[in-house]
C-alpha cells in the first residue's frame, strides 16, 4: 500500500488524469464519486476490486500509461514505447526504487541516481563520476532525459535498446562493478520487488525484470515545460529579448544543424574537434572506422545550464568555455565536422548566446524530479 501512497504524496495524482465513468441508467452512483475523487494507485492498494463487488460497480480500471506519471508536452512527437514493455504501475513504481537503490553498486553506495543526480536535472556536477570503490572512468554522465525518443544510447551510440543499455553500468568496472547474478540474487530477496515484479511483468524477479522496470521507468522522464517550450508553443513574451537574439545567433553559427528539433539533438555522431588526438576514439570504438575517431553522440541541450561541466568527458567547466572552444574553431582534428569554423564572437553575442541556452532550464522537471526519491 506505501507505494501506491507514495504517488499521491509526491504530487503526481492530477484529478482530470483519473476521472472516469461508471453510470448505471440515470444519475450519479456511488461508484462515480468513488471513480472521480480516488486516485488510481490508492484504488488499486485499498482492494478495489473487492469495494466493486460490495458496490456493485463494474470492476474496469483505465489503463496506466504514461500521462498518470508525468505529462507528454503537447509540442513533442508521439511518445512510443516497446510493444514488448508497455508502461504499467507496479513497473513505474520497481524501476523508480531500482533507481535510487545503493544496493546495485559492489560498495553499496552507488545508485543510478549517484550520477544521474535530479537536483542537476539528471546529470552530475563531476567531470567523470568515481564508480563503486573510487575507480573513474573517462567519461561524463549524460543528463537522462526525453529518452524515449532517443533512437541509441551511450556516448558513442552503440546501444539502440534502452533495456539493453541498463546493464552496461551494472558490469563495467568503473562504474557499478557488479556481478550481474549476484546482483539479480541480491536483489531478488527484497519481498517488495518480488511483488512489483509479479504484479508488473507476472514473473519472478530476474535480470529481465530489472533492466525493463529501469527502462520503463527512465522513459517517463521528460522535460518539456522551459520557457523555450512555452514560447515554441506560442507564447511570445517566454523569451526574453537577449535570448531571442541569442536564437537567432544560435541558428546563424549552425549550432542547430546538429541540436536540432524540439529534441535539441540530431543523436548522430560527431567530432567536434576537442581534441588533435583522442584517448577515448568515441564511435570508432564500434565501427573500426578510421573516420569514427573522435565521434561522439550530440548531446541534447535541454536544461544544459544546469548540467555541467560540458563534453563527452567533462572537460569544459563553463558554457562560456564551450563557446570558447567552438568559436576558435576547434583543433583541426582530420575528422573534424566542416561546419565547426573559427567564428569572431562579440560580448553580445556570448551573452545573448547563454541566456537562449539557459532558456532551456525546465525547473518543474527538476521539481518533479527531485521528488522521485523513495
Amino acid at each position: 500500500m506505501a507505494w501506491g501512497l507514495s504517488v499521491m504524496a509526491r504530487g503526481f495524482w492530477r484529478p482530470q488524469n483519473y476521472i472516469t465513468t461508471s453510470r448505471r441508467n440515470e444519475g450519479t452512483s456511488l461508484c462515480d464519486v468513488i471513480s472521480t475523487v480516488m486516485p488510481k494507485a490508492i484504488r488499486h492498494t485499498l482492494l478495489w476490486g473487492t469495494v466493486l463487488v460490495l458496490m456493485g460497480c463494474e470492476p474496469e480500471l483505465p489503463a496506466f500509461t504514461v500521462a498518470d506519471v508525468r505529462e507528454v508536452p503537447a509540442h513533442f512527437p508521439a511518445y512510443v514505447e516497446p510493444a514488448d514493455n508497455p508502461l504499467n504501475e507496479a513497473k513505474w513504481e520497481l524501476g523508480r526504487h531500482l533507481f535510487f537503490d545503493e544496493r546495485f553498486s559492489a560498495d553499496g553506495m552507488l545508485s543510478c541516481a549517484s550520477c544521474h543526480n535530479p537536483s542537476l536535472a539528471m546529470a552530475d556536477s563531476l567531470a567523470v563520476t568515481p564508480g563503486s570503490s573510487g575507480a573513474l572512468g573517462v567519461r561524463n554522465a549524460p543528463a537522462l532525459v526525453n529518452l524515449a525518443w532517443q533512437p541509441r544510447f551511450h556516448r558513442e551510440g552503440g546501444v539502440s535498446s534502452l533495456e539493453a543499455q541498463v546493464l552496461a553500468p551494472v558490469q563495467e568496472p568503473t562504474e557499478f562493478h557488479r556481478d550481474l547474478v549476484e546482483l539479480v540474487d541480491q536483489l531478488g530477496q527484497d519481498l517488495q520487488y518480488q511483488e512489483w515484479a509479479q504484479e508488473g511483468f507476472d514473473r519472478p524477479f530476474d535480470a529481465y525484470v530489472m533492466t525493463r522496470a529501469l527502462a520503463a521507468f527512465q522513459r517517463t522522464l521528460i522535460s518539456g515545460s522551459a520557457p523555450y517550450d512555452r514560447w515554441l508553443q506560442g507564447q511570445a513574451e517566454a523569451l526574453s529579448p537577449a535570448a531571442l537574439r541569442g536564437r537567432d545567433r544560435f541558428e546563424e553559427f549552425e549550432c542547430a544543424s546538429c541540436h536540432q528539433g524540439v529534441m535539441l539533438s540530431d543523436f548522430a555522431t560527431h567530432n567536434t574537434g576537442l581534441y588533435a588526438s583522442y584517448v577515448d576514439q568515441g564511435a570508432y570504438r564500434l565501427t573500426f572506422d578510421s573516420t569514427d575517431i573522435g565521434a561522439f553522440k550530440t548531446p541534447s541541450l535541454r536544461n544544459v545550464a544546469l548540467t555541467a561541466p560540458y563534453m563527452f568527458d567533462g572537460s569544459l567547466p563553463t558554457l562560456e568555455s564551450v563557446l570558447e572552444h567552438y568559436a576558435s574553431g576547434g583543433s583541426g582534428h582530420v575528422n573534424q565536422d566542416e561546419r565547426i569554423q573559427a567564428r569572431a564572437l562579440s560580448a553580445r553575442d556570448r551573452s545573448d548566446l547563454i541566456a537562449f541556452l539557459e532558456s532551456l532550464t525546465d525547473d518543474k522537471f527538476v521539481t518533479w524530479s527531485e521528488g522521485l526519491r523513495p
